[in-house]
């Protein structure tokens, strides 16, 4: 099973962008996805953003992420 990441677009240069997952910054490859733009959520996986998605489901599944791993932690 494979577990992409909802991450936050914070700069992007040419194919390439800084995003934000829970405050930690990362380098993601856009050429799989057209017309991101700083702001837009995409999904993580491997290096790469793999679909943009809206705020509000970017949200649901970040919560969903934490959520689990208290459990996991308790």
């Amino acid at each position: 099973m494979c577990l992409s990441i909802p991450a936050e677009v914070l700069e992007i240069t040419g194919e390439r962008a800084k995003v934000s997952v829970g405050g930690a910054v990362y380098t993601a490859g856009l050429h799989l996805v057209e017309d991101v733009q700083v702001g837009d959520y995409i999904l993580l996986h491997s290096g790469y953003a793999i679909q943009k998605i809206d705020r509000h489901e970017a949200e649901l599944t970040l919560d969903a992420l934490r959520e689990a791993s208290a459990r996991a932690a308790e």
